[in-house]
C-alpha cells in the first residue's frame, strides 16, 4: 500500500473519530430536549413541575437570601445596592437588640410560597395540556401546596391529586418537587449568630468557621452601629445576609466597649 494511501485512511479515522465524539456532547447537551421533541419525557408529574417551577424558586431564594430573607424588605439597610433586612435591632444605645423575625425559617417559607404561587397555577394548566395532547384523559384535583426547608434541599409538596387515564389509568395522591440547596443550615447558623446579637450585643464568628470548614462567615460593622453579617458556602457560592443593629455606641462617644459588653453581659 503506498504512503500517501495510509494518510488518507489516517485522516478518514480521524475524521470519523472526531464526528463520533461531538455527536456524542451534543446528544448529553440536548437530551432532555431531544427526548421531549419525541415525546419520550417521563410521564411522572413531579418532574414535569420540577421543570416548570425550579428557576422561579431558584431567583426567588437567591433574592431573599440577599436580602435577609425577604422579598420586600420594610426596615433595612442598604448594603451594595441590596436592602438588607434588620433580623435583630434596637434603635437605642448600649442596649441589645430584639429580635425581628423569630420564625426565620418559616417566614422565609412563606415567602417562597407566596413567590411561586402564580407560576405553580400556571404550571398546573400547562401539565394537564401537555397529557392531554398524549391522548390522557386527565382528572386533576388541585388543592393547596407547602414549602418546606430541610437539610440540604428545598421541598415542594403539592397536596393535589392527579389520574391519568390512556391504554391503563395511573394515580398520583401527592406530587413533590424537590431542589438540592443548603438554605437550611445557613439559616441555623443565622439563627445562632442572632442569639448572641440579642443576648450580648455582638456575635465571635471564627467559631463558626472553626467549626463549618465550608462555611464563610463575614462581619461588616457600619458606622451607626448596624453589623451586616455575610455566610457563604465556600462550595457552592450560595450566601445569606442580614443586619443587626445591638449595643451601638453614639458617635464620637469614648467608651471601653469591652467593658461596656461585661456590663450588658452581668445586667442579663
Amino acid at each position: 500500500m503506498k504512503r500517501s494511501d495510509k494518510k488518507g485512511q489516517i485522516t478518514i479515522f480521524i475524521i470519523v473519530a472526531i464526528v463520533i465524539v461531538a455527536s456524542g456532547i451534543l446528544i448529553y447537551m440536548f437530551y432532555p430536549q431531544i427526548k421531549m421533541s419525541l415525546g419520550f419525557e417521563s410521564k411522572n408529574p413531579s418532574e414535569f413541575m420540577k421543570g416548570c417551577i425550579s428557576d422561579d424558586i431558584k431567583n426567588n431564594v437567591n433574592k431573599l437570601s440577599l436580602q435577609g430573607g425577604s422579598l420586600s424588605p420594610t426596615h433595612y439597610m442598604a448594603y451594595n445596592n441590596e436592602k438588607v433586612e434588620y433580623l435583630c435591632y434596637t434603635q437605642e444605645y448600649y442596649k441589645t437588640c430584639v429580635m425581628q423575625q423569630p420564625m426565620l425559617k418559616r417566614h422565609i417559607e412563606g415567602e417562597i410560597k407566596n413567590a411561586i404561587e402564580d407560576n405553580v397555577d400556571e404550571c398546573f394548566k400547562n401539565l394537564e395540556e401537555s397529557y392531554r395532547k398524549k391522548g390522557y384523559d386527565v382528572n386533576l384535583k388541585k388543592g393547596d401546596f407547602a414549602v418546606e426547608l430541610l437539610p440540604k434541599r428545598i421541598v415542594v409538596t403539592f397536596n393535589s391529586s392527579l389520574t391519568l387515564t390512556k391504554d391503563s389509568s395511573e394515580k398520583y395522591n401527592s406530587i413533590k418537587v424537590i431542589l438540592n440547596n443548603n438554605l437550611y443550615e445557613l439559616i441555623s447558623i443565622t439563627n445562632s449568630i442572632l442569639n448572641w446579637e440579642a443576648s450580648y450585643g455582638d456575635a465571635e464568628t471564627t467559631s463558626y468557621m472553626n467549626y463549618y470548614h465550608d462555611l464563610k462567615v463575614e462581619k461588616k460593622k457600619q458606622s451607626d452601629g448596624s453589623t451586616i453579617y455575610i455566610l457563604t458556602d465556600r462550595n457552592n457560592q450560595n450566601k445569606f445576609q442580614f443586619a443587626s443593629r445591638s449595643v451601638a455606641w453614639p458617635p464620637g462617644y469614648g467608651i471601653n466597649k469591652i467593658a461596656m459588653t461585661s456590663y450588658i453581659v452581668e445586667e442579663n
